[in-house]
């Protein structure tokens, strides 16, 4: 199965950024911290990990992703009966909860829209899987294993 390729069912809408939905796409998700926040933590990075990777093979399957200090970038194919919208409010919901119980976080934690967009095609997914893989070390020349970054999509 080719998963660049969406099915018939369409359908777009707008906030303050355009969304596209279809099914049977790969996603690529930017969630960032909400303005005031201040940078996550090894801890609260590992939390955020465990997090997306909690439903992985269930309500969708991770391709790969990378929780940064201040956001995280998701490659992800939803299951057939799972929305982006509830997936993405389950994992923002969720880690926002546990940073503010476990680690004292005021406030809140996420901005209100993620960036989310259809990979169009494999060469996108793969300049979409390099960007992943090279985020950590163009933020910090000097990482060497950067333990907030999983590839999955062999996986499948």
């Amino acid at each position: 199965m080719d998963l660049t390729q969406p099915s018939d069912n369409f359908e777009t809408y707008r906030r303050h950024m355009p969304h596209w939905r279809a099914s049977h796409v790969i996603y690529f998700i930017t969630g960032t911290l909400h303005v005031n926040s201040s940078p996550l933590e090894p801890d609260e990075r590992s939390l955020i990990t465990s997090t997306i990777e909690h439903f992985n093979k269930q309500r969708y399957w991770l391709l790969a992703y990378v929780v940064m200090d201040d956001h995280a970038h998701i490659l992800v194919r939803l299951s057939p009966d799972s929305d982006l919208e509830k997936v993405m409010h389950s994992w923002k919901s969720y880690s926002a909860n546990q940073l503010q119980r476990r680690f004292g976080r005021g406030g809140v934690v996420w901005q209100d829209e993620s960036m989310d967009r259809i990979v169009r095609d494999s060469d996108e997914l793969k300049a979409k899987l390099n960007y992943i893989g090279n985020n950590a070390v163009k933020r910090w020349p000097e990482t060497k294993d950067y333990r907030w970054m999983r590839f999955v999509a062999e996986e499948h």
